[in-house]
């Protein structure tokens, strides 16, 4: 997983190149300032604390006052943080801090909405690996703060037998076994799961065991109830396909514990903030 120090250095970098010369050509250097940043629009607010890591890892000298933490619900017209000194950090940094947080800001408030539609049936919202690259742990990291909880963090620590490496292995049964002697052979402590894509799959992972969880990929909620049932408690279940904020509702009422929703990070709306200089 990439530094979070690293991954301003790099950021910035790709930003700043040969240097921000529309600030050194217009501000006088050694100018400093105030500015604030202006919520624009409802949702969640998330990337505060990482705001703040971006303009003091540019410059230790900047004065950070943070007004919300991650986590808020924010209206239209709030401040969420100030900040203080030098000019040409202030708008050296903006882009990078407002990208981060507006996507963060997305991601959390969408995931806030899925999270509020499956509590009351005591299911769980999770996150995919359909993130953007590099960006994965801050992505992760808003799907948190808006109180969903991260599936897997990567290839490494799971293994999720999916639908091709079923195909690939020739069943259920043979990725199964190979999995569970992957690990021993392995010395390897991460849990398996297993995607199915109909009740004869479930069966067959259910006869052979040896597994954590087992995910029901695209199915209607009339058949997932039904799976849940025949599972029954002998290992965590997931559902996950064509879930969206319109049936997530009718899908955590299945008795289904985890739900986990692509659509998270690949389909989230930027949540619209703005840095503005402040005059007061």
């Amino acid at each position: 997983m990439l530094d979070l120090k690293e991954f301003i250095r790099l950021s910035l970098d790709e930003d700043f190149g040969s240097g921000d010369h529309t600030s050194l050509s217009c501000i006088p250097k050694g100018s400093t300032g105030s500015a604030e940043l202006l919520v624009k629009a409802d949702g969640v607010l998330a990337g505060v604390d990482l705001a703040q890591s971006i303009f003091k890892q540019y410059d230790a000298d900047i004065k950070f006052e943070k007004l919300l933490d991650d986590g808020a619900t924010v209206q239209k017209g709030m401040l969420a943080f100030k900040v203080h000194g030098s000019i040409h950090t202030l708008l050296g940094c903006e882009r990078l801090a407002l990208n981060c947080m507006q996507r963060m800001s997305g991601i959390a408030t969408l995931t806030r909405a899925f999270v509020e539609k499956a509590a009351p049936h005591g299911a769980t919202i999770l996150d995919t690996r359909k993130t953007t690259p590099l960006m994965r742990h801050l992505e992760k990291l808003a799907v948190r703060i808006g109180g969903g909880q991260n599936h897997r963090m990567g290839l490494y620590d799971m293994i999720l037998i999916k639908d091709n490496h079923v195909d690939f292995a020739g069943s259920i049964t043979n990725a199964i076994l190979r999995a569970v002697e992957y690990k021993k052979s392995n010395g390897l402590n991460i849990p398996i799961e297993v995607e199915t894509r109909n009740m004869n799959e479930v069966f067959e992972a259910l006869q052979n065991g040896q597994i954590n969880r087992i995910m029901f990929d695209n199915f209607s909620p009339a058949l997932m109830r039904q799976a849940v049932k025949e599972v029954n408690g002998q290992y965590e279940t997931e559902a996950s396909g064509g879930i969206n904020i319109q049936n997530v509702s009718e899908y955590a009422a299945t008795g289904v514990q985890y739900i986990s929703v692509g659509a998270l990070t690949h389909s989230a709306v930027s949540l619209d903030l703005s840095l503005k200089a402040s005059r007061h």
